[in-house]
């Protein structure tokens, strides 16, 4: 009961907060859009916002994950508009901040006087600092799910400023990353609760051009392929104890956990230690989904044990391995590998969620990564004995998949690959309609 009191405050603290501001406004989108692109040289996926008055067009990291937005406020953070987080106030309650403090220089965006902070977390580094809470303008565009609208504005952006030095790793050009987890203060939540839509977002990765949605769908690719059509849909869990716990002692992870019950390669069962398979009391174990991490992670034995499989599997299509590809393991000649719509013509890899009939297919487009025109590896990588996580599906295996997660109801929706309905992330029809 009290977890509940603490959840409806919450909910309601922020719906008051950050929509009063739009109660002279009469055009209210229903949904919104922001573009993604991977950078080559990072494999990182970018986004870029609006923010601040007059606005600036800033670059981002998107983690799925990650608990709210940060920005670094050291270098050209100019803003009319910026206002610190005061010790007490509803901002501080939202950002669940870990102190209040002053800073002993001159004020500035990041450093004032009787302001609450959190913990700022470069995922990709996994380094951490302390961070102002602030609030500021963000303008982002809307979307009828065909097309972007016009520009709408969140007056009221809760988010975190960021010492320059959190920006290591992470790809040129941008200033901090967009967090998409499971906190009141992350994107979807604050667009959700500034709008009045549903508490859904989606993401569709390429290697191309991408896009994430806030709010419901229709989510339409050319040719007129609406992705949210025929999802499958597997329950989302939350970790007790967060993965990330450098940056947040003592809280329920921010990040997105399904239910991975066995493992088959071409519909072959992998004999696993299942109880790597689910999360303990610790937090240790489970599947997660992650946008930081360019390769799916497995456990050492799981590791071992598919690629085992799977190599055992491309030998009987006369498959042949050569020598690894930093950093990845498994790796093959091309020679042999028949390309079709749905990628190379390898094993395909299943994830079993909650029962057989809820089955998360990985196909060549997504298991293979091409090195060269010689060479294609297998788009897994070895995490070692003793992750604090079993599984983390990342970036590879997301792309050209539409990925909707439901936090009200706390599912996921997965569309398996769009190259099977002749379209792709990178179809969306970013032609503006406003």
């Amino acid at each position: 009961m009290a977890s509940f009191l603490q959840y409806f405050l919450f909910s309601s603290l922020l719906l008051f907060f950050i929509s009063a501001s739009f109660a002279q406004q009469s055009f209210r989108p229903k949904a919104l859009v922001i573009p993604v692109s991977k950078d080559a040289s990072t494999l990182q996926y970018l986004t870029n916002i609006n923010q601040r008055t007059p606005l600036v067009p800033i670059n981002l990291v998107v983690d799925l994950g990650g608990q709210f937005l940060w920005v670094d406020c050291e270098r050209n953070y100019v803003s009319s508009t910026y206002r610190p987080a005061r010790c007490g106030s509803a901002q501080c309650s939202l950002a669940r901040a870990n102190g209040c403090g002053d800073c002993f220089s001159a004020p500035r965006p990041g450093c004032n006087n009787n302001t609450c902070g959190v913990s700022p977390g470069n995922t990709v580094t996994r380094t951490a600092t302390g961070g102002e809470v602030a609030q500021d303008i963000v303008s982002v565009q809307s979307t009828n799910g065909f097309n972007p609208g016009r520009n709408v504005t969140v007056p009221n952006f809760v988010f975190s400023c960021a010492p320059t030095s959190l920006l290591e790793g992470l790809a040129n050009g941008v200033v901090g990353m967009a967090g998409l987890g499971r906190t009141r203060i992350a994107f979807p939540s604050q667009f959700a609760a500034a709008f009045s839509f549903h508490r859904k977002f989606a993401i569709c990765l390429s290697s191309g051009k991408g896009v994430v949605f806030f709010g419901d769908g229709p989510y339409v690719f050319l040719p007129n392929v609406d992705a949210s059509d025929n999802l499958s849909f597997t329950p989302l869990f939350i970790n007790p104890v967060s993965t990330a716990s450098a940056f947040t002692q003592g809280e329920p992870s921010a990040e997105y956990f399904i239910g991975v019950k066995s493992i088959k390669i071409d519909d072959k069962v992998v004999p696993l230690n299942t109880t790597l398979l689910s999360i303990d009391s610790q937090g240790v174990g489970g599947t997660k989904i992650s946008t930081v991490n360019p390769y799916t992670v497995l456990e050492n034995s799981i590791f071992k044990a598919v690629t085992d499989a799977f190599i055992a599997e491309a030998a009987a299509r006369n498959i042949t391995r050569v020598a690894s590809m930093a950093p990845l393991d498994v790796c093959f000649n091309s020679s042999n590998i028949l390309v079709t719509r749905l990628g190379p013509s390898v094993p395909t890899i299943q994830l079993v969620l909650q029962n057989e009939n809820v089955v998360w297919q990985i196909f060549g487009a997504n298991s293979m990564v091409e090195v060269n025109e010689d060479v294609y590896c297998l788009g897994f990588v070895n995490g070692g004995a003793n992750p604090r996580t079993s599984i983390v599906i990342g970036g590879q295996q997301l792309e050209n998949n539409l990925l909707q997660f439901d936090l009200a109801t706390s599912r996921l929706g997965f569309s398996s690959t769009l190259l099977g309905r002749q379209t792709t992330c990178s179809n969306f029809n970013f032609t503006s309609i406003a």
